[in-house]
């Protein structure tokens, strides 16, 4: 081909794609104006962090504040375990055993099982991922230790997300009692959290193998309330937070562009748990809206 005939060939494919540029980033416009209305709409106080992992567009509302996590905060603790396991520090079979101190309220179902039941390491990692299980996760913490997943988010380069002591056991357990007073069980912002899950799918939160292995677990999480009640037919490996005044949640979708959207709330005036809660209404509208725009984007 020659010099002219390359030149022609190639504004011929830049006038073909521009519509579709064009048209992308007038989707991400459009959705970020829908996500914004939302948020001001709401009781409270919202962030959020969006991000269309293969087309590279970014949106972010308060994406550097912290927000308290709520549950969500147990998802690094899945990574730091799993790094230690790809380091031969902790078994995934190894056996936990739930006595009777062991057990707390809240989500889960260990709590109601018999004083010396015996678990996994594997199955604690289900079950705090799966159903959100407080006793579960207190287990896991005390093989993992707390400040193992502070140097973990470190090394992957989130200084601002922190689990603060665990679950129901704050005065007894918190390395940072100043913090979990403000923020609870954990904090983090809504962009470290996205970048977090940008990992996962990555497969550098850990190893490849290691990072599919949690994204299946996170696909099985049983809480389709809050980004996922609208959307309730796509498989989406995704994990949630909820206490008085915040509900909390990160979620992979693959439309087929892989969506990454972590959405916070704070300061809600409703704090009724109850599935109609403000601040679930709000996130499955904004679920509603990020799957919509993209899908459509990606049917170009």
């Amino acid at each position: 081909m020659n010099a002219s005939r390359l030149v022609v060939a190639l504004l011929v494919a830049l006038l073909a794609t521009a519509p579709t540029a064009v048209r992308a980033q007038g989707d991400a416009s459009a959705l970020q104006q829908r996500l914004d209305s939302l948020a001001r709409g709401f009781r409270g106080v919202v962030g959020y962090s969006i991000h269309n992992l293969d087309a590279g567009t970014r949106l972010a509302h308060r994406g550097d504040e912290p927000f308290p996590t709520a549950s969500l905060v147990k998802v690094p603790v899945l990574i730091t375990l799993f790094e230690l396991v790809e380091r031969g520090m902790i078994g995934l079979d190894d056996k936990l055993t739930v006595l009777r101190i062991d057990k707390v309220g809240g989500a889960g179902q260990l709590q109601f099982l018999h004083d010396g039941a015996e678990i996994t390491v594997r199955d604690a990692a289900w079950l705090m991922t799966t159903i959100s299980d407080n006793t579960a996760t207190n287990l896991l913490l005390d093989r993992i230790n707390i400040r193992r997943v502070w140097a973990r988010m470190d090394s992957l380069g989130f200084p601002r997300t922190r689990v603060h002591h665990k679950s129901f056991l704050r005065t007894v357990s918190s390395v940072a009692p100043d913090s979990s007073i403000k923020y609870g069980l954990g904090v983090s912002t809504p962009n470290e959290m996205a970048r977090v899950f940008e990992l996962l799918v990555r497969g550098r939160a850990v190893i490849p193998r290691a990072d599919s292995v949690m994204l299946d677990i996170l696909a099985h999480n049983e809480d389709g309330q809050l980004l996922q009640r609208f959307v309730a037919d796509l498989r989406s490996p995704h994990k949630t937070g909820a206490d008085d005044g915040i509900r909390t949640e990160c979620a992979v979708w693959t439309l087929p562009d892989r969506v990454i959207a972590c959405v916070f709330t704070r300061d809600a005036a409703d704090t009724r748990w109850l599935i109609d809660n403000e601040a679930q209404v709000l996130m499955a509208h904004m679920g509603e809206a990020i799957v919509r725009t993209w899908r459509r984007a990606g049917a170009r």
